[in-house]
């Protein structure tokens, strides 16, 4: 089993990793036969993150809470890239049925897994935190922040495993697989205190998940990658509670001067689940605007 990146003397082991070999650079982003998974998957970033790896060639699981639209969308993606899609309904903030769910989809989509976007979240939409109810406190952390924890550490197992034995899960031989990546949405909300807005315990999940998957990507040296990314304001449903005067101030302390939109997002995730981050790890990728520069 993959033993530890460290040393006895507290120093990194020389060749952890080996990188790898492609003729082009269109080749490193390819996700020909490898398989994803991507949370919150039924609508917003999530559904755009699955579309755009699709198109690069994956395999894609669709885990959704709520939205019940998500079946439709994975047959529908399943048809117009070729690849196998499912969606999968579970609540990860079970940490038995994050792991239950994750294990199924690998074993429904060919016995392994390359990628894992563990994108699910929710917004504070209470205000001021000293007034805002406990439950919802607890729904937050735990779908930001705890969920994310819970399919890191299920996904990894795979990985891991993957690396050790050089196996799918039918014990057939692993063709293209060079590590595990794993790739987390952040927020910008993780590094600056959004105004006008009271939002503190939705910032502190986000900036937990940065810090969280910093400290995997060392941990995991040896078989996984992992990096988050941190988006800025995004023309998404998890916004829709916001009245639009609040979103024209948003706009005015972007350099931008506009929110984004989800399919911006893709090539960004793209890139890190991809070989083309063979080198990137524990690293998070703002994609705001411009909003946390100044």
């Amino acid at each position: 089993m993959s033993g530890s990146p460290i040393d006895k003397n507290a120093v990194f082991v020389h060749d952890n990793t080996v990188p790898p070999v492609h003729n082009s650079l269109l080749a490193l982003f390819s996700l020909k036969g490898k398989t994803a998974i991507v949370t919150g998957a039924g609508a917003g970033i999530g559904l755009c993150v699955v579309q755009g790896l699709a198109e690069a060639g994956a395999n894609v699981a669709l885990f959704y809470n709520s939205n019940d639209k998500a079946p439709e969308r994975a047959a529908e993606i399943a048809q117009k890239y070729g690849v196998k899609a499912k969606a999968y309904q579970a609540d990860l903030r079970d940490h038995k049925k994050a792991e239950d769910t994750i294990n199924q989809a690998v074993n429904d989509l060919g016995g392994r897994l390359d990628i894992f976007i563990a994108n699910a979240g929710i917004p504070w939409t209470q205000g001021a935190s000293v007034d805002g109810p406990i439950q919802h406190y607890l729904d937050v952390v735990q779908t930001d922040l705890d969920a994310t924890w819970y399919c890191a550490r299920a996904a990894a197992a795979h990985w891991r495993r993957q690396k050790d034995e050089g196996t799918d899960l039918f014990g057939n031989k692993l063709e293209n697989f060079t590590y595990g990546s794993f790739v987390a949405t952040a927020s910008m909300s993780g590094h600056i205190v959004n105004i006008p807005q009271l939002q503190a315990p939705y910032n502190a999940a986000k900036a937990g998940v940065i810090h969280l998957v910093k400290s995997l990507a060392v941990e995991w040296a040896k078989f996984a990658r992992a990096n988050t990314i941190s988006p800025g304001y995004m023309a998404t449903e998890i916004s829709n509670f916001i009245p639009q005067e609040t979103h024209d101030l948003w706009k005015s302390k972007i350099p931008l001067g506009r929110e984004g939109m989800p399919e911006e997002l893709k090539g960004a995730f793209l890139y890190l689940a991809s070989d083309a981050s063979s080198y990137t790890t524990a690293a998070d990728l703002l994609v705001d605007g411009g909003y946390a520069a100044p």
